[in-house]
């Protein structure tokens, strides 16, 4: 499944767990709105705002950012139980970054402060810092990027970092992930619909007990 690159008209996406969807539909997104925000990532973005040279705007700060993607290719990994959503953003406070060079240095940011890791707090000390540094360096405005096209390099997986809340009315959910399939938003509304052909596929496809394999038919299994 391909997701196109609508950058010039002001829309990219936004990927949230299933279980945020219903708050994420009736008030919108904010940065901090989710749980595992704090306990998960705060640190690790006020690691790169740390190191975010003047020449960036006050406004950008990568903790208080709500993160976007340009566009998505074919055979693209995605989460199960997972919605996809496309949001309108306002152009001129956005910042594209290059998420390759974040997600580059997250398990040695995380593994620093786990016993038996102690060298790679050295590693954060040095490389940690040139990777912080490179990242904002090859990081521009939203609208600097339609005219220079930066996402589209190579090796360079454009992140969106999103400076402003989003209303409700500037999101729409566009596919729902599940462990067996993606299915757009209408398809599963149709699917909990009595007599729904896409139900009685489902079933047939991967509750069926021909298609199902058995732990206890496998030999050596117990």
């Amino acid at each position: 499944m391909t997701l196109e690159d609508y950058l010039e008209n002001g829309y990219v996406y936004h990927v949230v767990n299933i279980n945020d969807l219903k708050r994420t539909l009736q008030h919108g997104i904010r940065y901090d709105d989710k749980n595992t925000y704090v306990s998960k990532y705060t640190d690790f973005h006020s690691f790169f705002d740390r190191y975010k040279p003047k020449k960036i705007p006050d406004w950008v700060e990568r903790k208080k950012a709500i993160f976007a993607s340009i566009g998505f290719k074919e055979g693209h990994k995605w989460h199960s139980h997972s919605a996809i959503l496309r949001v309108r953003v306002l152009k001129s406070r956005c910042w594209i970054c290059n998420e390759n060079l974040a997600n580059f240095i997250y398990e040695p940011f995380i593994l620093q402060n786990l016993d038996g890791f102690e060298r790679t707090k050295e590693y954060m000390g040095i490389n940690g810092r040139l990777f912080a540094e490179e990242y904002w360096q090859n990081s521009l405005s939203y609208n600097e990027n339609l005219i220079k096209r930066y996402d589209k390099r190579e090796g360079y997986d454009a992140e969106v970092l999103i400076m402003h809340s989003i209303p409700p009315q500037n999101i729409e959910c566009l596919y729902i992930v599940s462990d067996h399939q993606i299915m757009s938003y209408q398809d599963w509304k149709e699917y909990f619909t009595p007599g729904s052909s896409l139900n009685e596929f489902q079933y047939r496809r991967y509750l069926q007990p021909d298609n199902m394999s058995s732990a206890w038919n496998t030999p050596g299994s117990q």
